[in-house]
């Protein structure tokens, strides 16, 4: 397989996941007390948006560079 070939299989990748799940989320724990034993702790869950416009373009470049792999075999 030539690499534009396997660089187009991971950007469909890519490119489905961020459609799919539109952000990536994740959970960060802040210390709110620290006295001796005693510790309290507030989880908080964040986003990072991936626009869906980012995912349609992985997708299309992804598409072509498996079609332009494909044709120069």
């Amino acid at each position: 397989m030539k690499s534009s070939t396997i660089l187009g299989i991971i950007l469909i990748i890519a490119g489905i996941f961020a459609l799919a799940y539109q952000g990536i989320s994740y959970t960060k724990s802040e210390k709110i007390v620290d006295l001796g034993p005693i510790h309290a702790t507030k989880d908080t869950t964040k986003t990072i948006p991936l626009p869906p416009i980012l995912g349609g373009l992985a997708l299309v470049g992804g598409i072509v560079l498996v079609v332009v792999g494909a044709k120069n075999n």
